[in-house]
């Protein structure tokens, strides 16, 4: 579960109760999120090539993931073979995680949406930048899961090893690169 003490947040402004994200989710926590969260909601990704949401969604699409792309901008359009969606009430499929690609005042609304959807969603996952406390704490008391101001694919790849493919000090030391995550 997310390691935040939630219950001494109101207390604290916002900015003060967030954690580091490097040391607020041990690698074997966010493994486990990687491992069991296949199909995924991609909340405010752009089809736009140059833009990080497209980048993070074409990386873990390549990896195994499906990822369902929710824009209204977008909607009826194609991404990675999948449909893009106006809003999550219009996806049928029940799904694993919701990844938030929008500021931060929107996640409230964003989780309460797929909680209608999709009540037994495992985790949510905010991407850099994106961090809504108060939300993070009622999901986690709920059961689900909670990433904040850390982007899958990064994660993804530091924990695999791949970086290191780059010259990227991962810290990992392994004669094979299979079977990390």
């Amino acid at each position: 579960m997310l390691h935040l003490p939630c219950q001494m947040l109101e207390a604290r402004p916002l900015r003060e109760s967030i954690m580091n994200s490097k040391d607020a989710y041990s690698d074997s926590f966010l493994r486990k999120i990687l491992a069991r969260n296949k199909v995924i909601v991609s909340v405010g990704v752009s089809l736009n090539a140059i833009r990080p949401s497209y980048f993070v969604a074409r990386y873990l699409s390549r990896r195994g993931y499906t990822i369902i792309p929710v824009n209204p901008g977008y909607e009826g359009e194609l991404l990675f073979g999948q449909r893009v969606y106006a809003r999550m009430d219009q996806i049928e499929q029940p799904i694993d995680m919701v990844q938030v690609f929008r500021k931060s005042d929107a996640v409230p609304a964003i989780y309460e949406d797929a909680l209608a959807c999709w009540p037994a969603f495992k985790t949510i996952w905010m991407q850099i930048g994106v961090e809504h406390e108060a939300t993070a704490c009622k999901a986690q008391a709920s059961g689900i899961d909670v990433v904040q101001d850390l982007c899958p694919k990064m994660e993804h790849q530091r924990l695999s090893g791949e970086l290191g493919k780059y010259g990227v000090n991962t810290g990992l030391v392994r004669a094979r690169l299979a079977d990390v995550i």
